[in-house]
């Protein structure tokens, strides 16, 4: 007897096919000059442009792997200990992995820039593992420096690290993860690691119901309507909405931000994002609630920009905005 064809179920354009038997299809089918920022870099021992990389499994039990991007250092420099900037990746939980180039030409540059050394968290993606499963392994991540700050374990490449000036960052989905795993990490004890700072980056914050920045904005490559309700739809909890804690964390559903214990954040959002509206009502929140945050807006760009390189290269607008926003997650760290 011939099996059945197996049929999509749901399709986010370009991106994601999911079919009726549970499988998922991620191979990118935009347009083709897009491709190469989808594609993996493999991880190279010598230093390309100033920067080497490492996979590494940071917990044996799961799985759970990063990367590591280190900076070269000096000679006369070879004492000097380096801030950690954990990085958690966008794509709406649902696609996209910590090797990506889109992610290796911006993390590479930003670990050059503010040297310092950034691990890249590979996360599990919805809706094969939906969520809390991303945001339990961003806090894996960090439960892993903690086990080698306190010499428990040993990453020869981290030998240089400053355990006590750690710092969260995340794109888009990634800054959901950035608010939720430092909220976990205050009511831990993590020492001697500290926790010196979180940066959402264009946090994927909304609510149910569509704010006048979803209604208004341009759509991109990187963010699109029909790409915010179908990832979320495939990554939140079974019958959650958008007012989920993970996507609202300034919801009637959310534990309120003055019960939290959170280090300082710098905010980063693009005035034409989509999701602007409810990043800056975060921004008040925070505010309102008397947390220590900054906020960094990048003007005439919209979600992600710095990610597409083919933007980066070619519109100077985009190129000077991506330099802004490197410059001042340069200047939070050396604050911090």
């Amino acid at each position: 007897m011939v099996s059945e064809k197996k049929k999509p179920v749901e399709e986010v354009s370009g991106w994601l096919r999911v079919f009726d038997d549970g499988s998922v299809d991620r191979r990118w089918t935009g347009p083709p000059e897009v491709q190469f920022m989808v594609k993996p870099v493999a991880a190279h021992d010598e230093f390309v442009d100033g920067v080497s990389t490492k996979d590494v499994i940071a917990d044996k039990s799961s799985g759970l792997r990063v990367r590591i991007y280190l900076p070269e250092q000096k000679p006369e420099n070879n004492d000097t200990k380096l801030p950690i900037i954990l990085h958690f990746h966008g794509g709406g939980f649902c696609i996209s992995q910590a090797d990506w180039y889109m992610y290796y030409h911006i993390y590479t540059k930003l670990s050059r820039s503010t040297n310092a050394i950034v691990i890249s968290v590979y996360q599990r993606l919805a809706p094969e593992h939906r969520l809390p499963a991303a945001i339990e392994d961003g806090y894996s991540a960090l439960l892993w420096l903690r086990s080698l700050a306190r010499g428990e374990q040993n990453e020869p490449h981290l030998s240089h690290a400053d355990y006590s000036r750690v710092f969260l960052i995340g794109d888009s989905s990634g800054g959901n993860i950035v608010h939720h795993v430092a909220a976990q990490a205050g009511t831990a004890d993590l020492s001697p690691l500290k926790l010196a700072g979180g940066i959402p980056i264009h946090p994927g914050f909304v609510r149910a119901e569509r704010s006048k920045s979803q209604l208004e904005q341009p759509q991109s490559t990187f963010l699109t309507l029909d790409m915010v309700d179908k990832f979320l739809g495939l990554a939140l909890p079974v019958g959650s909405t958008k007012d989920h804690p993970i996507t609202c964390p300034i919801g009637p559903e959310a534990q309120p931000l003055g019960n939290l214990k959170l280090p300082p954040f710098l905010l980063c959002v693009a005035s034409k994002d989509l999701l602007i509206d409810t990043e800056i009502e975060y921004f008040e929140a925070m505010k309102k609630a008397n947390k220590d945050v900054e906020l960094l807006i990048n003007e005439g760009v919209s979600h992600s920009f710095y990610l597409n390189k083919i933007a980066v290269d070619m519109d100077p607008e985009t190129a000077a905005e991506t330099e802004r926003l490197i410059a001042g997650i340069k200047q939070f760290i050396k604050n911090h």
